[in-house]
């Protein structure tokens, strides 16, 4: 179990969210063919982090807080966040999810994309109480800024612990961290390996996906029915249970942190699966 201590999940602010894909562009440049993206910049990597350090004290209030909207006695709240103490606990890593065009590809290996998008830069913080928190940070308006903090250390902890030379993605509709390597998708967590099992090729994560989400495309009807996730009216034989439109989109509960760096509250209903 990588997670370390769980206090909960923070949404992105609408404008901030959609400035998160600012830094897709160049993930996918010279790398029609390839199966993983190129990396980030060292620039843009030490961006990141110089983004993420000056947040530390938005880090505490989160700490503070439980991850939840503040309630109580300013006073109370601003001596825990300051008692929290957050510190930089990792190095800055480029978070990938799945590439909705790695799904779209009709080719039968499905090689005209990459499998994943660059997304995110996360950055661990720790507590002087031990709990975990995940600083992430994206190119809004041609600068890094924070546009989430979310518990736990799952997106530094599944990129340290993968084999050298692997790239790390999460199917964010599910939940799965998967690796890939040497041409093959190989599984980090356990609901990866309820998907993949013990690992499969490109070409057969490739049909899966397709399987799973190729009517979930943006535009497609599903997307335009509104079905974001969550919990959806039930129609006469239609599952309980609804995966979200693919668009490598974040959602999540909680804790928001506004693009121009000020605390935003905002809460979604959680996404089913």
């Amino acid at each position: 179990m990588m997670k370390k201590t769980k206090i909960g999940r923070i949404s992105v602010a609408g404008a901030a969210m959609a400035a998160t894909f600012a830094v897709t562009g160049a993930a996918h440049a010279g790398t029609a063919g390839a199966s993983v993206p190129a990396a980030p910049s060292g620039t843009d990597v030490a961006a990141a982090r110089d983004a993420a350090s000056s947040a530390l004290g938005t880090v505490g209030q989160f700490f503070a807080s439980g991850g939840q909207k503040p309630q109580g006695d300013a006073r109370q709240l601003a001596a825990a966040a300051t008692a929290a103490a957050p510190r930089i606990d990792s190095a800055t890593v480029p978070v990938y999810y799945l590439d909705p065009a790695f799904v779209a590809d009709t080719s039968s290996a499905g090689t005209a994309a990459p499998v994943s998008q660059l997304t995110f830069m996360a950055t661990d913080t720790v507590s002087t109480a031990g709990a975990h928190a995940s600083v992430w940070t994206a190119q809004v308006d041609g600068a890094w800024k924070v546009v989430n903090i979310a518990s736990g250390s799952d997106e530094t902890s599944y990129t340290a612990g993968a084999k050298p030379g692997a790239t790390v993605f999460k199917e964010p509709q599910i939940g799965a961290w998967y690796q890939v390597l040497n041409g093959r998708i190989l599984p980090l967590n356990e609901t990866a390996r309820s998907s993949v099992g013990n690992g499969m090729t490109i070409a057969q994560y490739h049909q899966l996906v397709r399987g799973r989400y190729a009517d979930k495309l943006p535009g497609s009807a599903y997307d335009k029915g509104g079905r974001a996730g969550g919990f959806q009216p039930q129609g006469p034989g239609e599952s309980s249970s609804n995966l979200a439109p693919l668009t490598g989109g974040l959602t999540l509960i909680g804790f928001g942190v506004a693009g121009a760096g000020a605390v935003a509250w905002r809460r979604t209903r959680a996404r089913r699966g």
